[in-house]
């Protein structure tokens, strides 16, 4: 059906042969002047109209589609007319059901408001509203929670700038186990489980201050047992180790989806109005301990030298009572051996002990040939031996037996 008599959108009056537009047409926007839709100069340098006439405009050309009342039959009035727009109505409800996941996201489709599948990024489709709805958490972003201080930055992404951070004593003070209190702050990292996003988003209204008040609350009792020297130093680490555990597992036993990644200390001080006085008690600790060391050093190096002179000066004492006891020992075997000869053949005896001791006496002496014609020689014998070899000084030396006919 044609509108041949009434005015067009644009104000395209005339017939439906093409009729020639009128100057200033109708139409909802009055676009067929020279104007432009707004109308006024050419260019658009004229007035806007007024927004009541161009609503006005638009009701009036709805109301020649639908056909008024006492009017001409509109575009879409009748069965065909109705028909259609059901099925626009349809067409615009079916294609609600169409959503786009993003690539840091997990879509959860619920069905009746009950879980009923996820899908992965990209474009998806459920059943339109009331039916099925769709929400998309994000599953990979890493969350950041400060507690003990305020940096600025958002709790729901990672600032990696620097700025100027804000001390909260209320979360930041904290009694440790030696019944000292500690000043902590510290950040908190954590995502959404990918396989627990249906329990992220129907276990926990809250998600954020569930994870700081179990974070908290961990921190508060790991400092709770730990001492505030170690806190200090070196069991910062283990800190952080025994605090993730345990906030992990508390949020486990609520099923609420949530992944802690790291738990990070950023600040471990004694309280502010005390920390002078800590710190030189800190140097003076430091510096006790640095003697204690060097003290140590020196008697790791002393003793053991001490403890190996003694040891060698008692050996060496055992070892020449050894020697001496084995040399009288000797001595007295072979002076009884010598003795039974001399009892059962003496003259045998001492002509034997004579012989040895003359060629001991001649085998170190030197030879001296004399003419027997020489006149005026005396006749002697010659005793300088020479020197015998030292003793070692482990094996003092024996007294020697005189040698018979030493004195001729």
């Amino acid at each position: 059906m044609s509108n041949s008599g009434g005015p067009g959108p644009w104000g395209s009056g005339g017939n439906s042969g093409g009729g020639q537009r009128p100057p200033g047409g109708g139409g909802p926007w009055g676009g067929g002047g020279p104007g432009g839709p707004f109308g006024g100069r050419p260019g658009g340098q004229g007035p806007i109209p007024d927004l009541d006439a161009l609503i006005g405009r638009l009701q009036a050309y709805i109301r020649s589609l639908l056909g008024g009342r006492g009017g001409p039959r509109g575009r879409f009035t009748g069965g065909r007319g109705l028909a259609l727009i059901g099925l626009a109505v349809v067409a615009l409800w079916l294609a609600s059901g169409i959503y786009r996941v993003q690539p840091d996201e997990l879509g959860v489709v619920l069905r009746f408001g009950a879980f009923n599948r996820t899908t992965l990024p990209g474009l998806n489709y459920h059943l339109p509203w009331p039916v099925e709805s769709a929400l998309t958490p994000a599953v990979t972003r890493i969350n950041r929670i400060e507690i003990g201080y305020r940096s600025g930055a958002s709790s729901t992404q990672i600032d990696t700038g620097t700025r100027s951070s804000r001390n909260v004593l209320e979360e930041s003070l904290m009694l440790t186990g030696d019944e000292n209190i500690i000043d902590i702050n510290f950040a908190v990292f954590w995502k959404v489980r990918s396989n627990g996003v249906g329990d992220f988003l129907f276990n926990i209204r809250s998600p954020e201050s569930i994870v700081k008040a179990v974070a908290e609350s961990s921190m508060r009792e790991v400092i709770g047992r730990t001492p505030i020297q170690p806190a200090l130093t070196e069991l910062r680490a283990q800190i952080e180790n025994d605090v993730l555990r345990q906030t992990q597992q508390i949020l486990d036993n609520y099923n609420a989806g949530v992944e802690i990644t790291q738990v990070q200390l950023q600040k471990v001080d004694p309280p502010a109005e005390v920390v002078e006085s800590f710190l030189d008690v800190q140097r003076a600790n430091t510096d006790a301990e640095r003697l204690r060391n060097e003290a140590q050093a020196y008697a790791n190096d002393i003793v053991p030298r001490a403890r190996g002179d003694s040891a060698r000066i008692v050996a060496e004492g055992q070892g020449a009572k050894q020697a001496s006891v084995a040399q009288a020992t000797g001595q007295t075997q072979r002076f009884l051996s010598v003795l039974a000869q001399y009892q059962q053949a003496k003259e045998v005896t001492l002509q034997r002990m004579y012989i040895e001791t003359m060629q001991d006496i001649l085998t170190h002496s030197p030879a001296l040939v004399v003419d027997d014609r020489l006149k005026g020689l005396v006749p002697f014998l010659p005793l300088n031996l020479p020197n015998p070899a030292p003793p070692r000084p482990a094996a003092p030396p024996a007294a020697a037996a005189p040698a018979p006919g030493a004195s001729r």
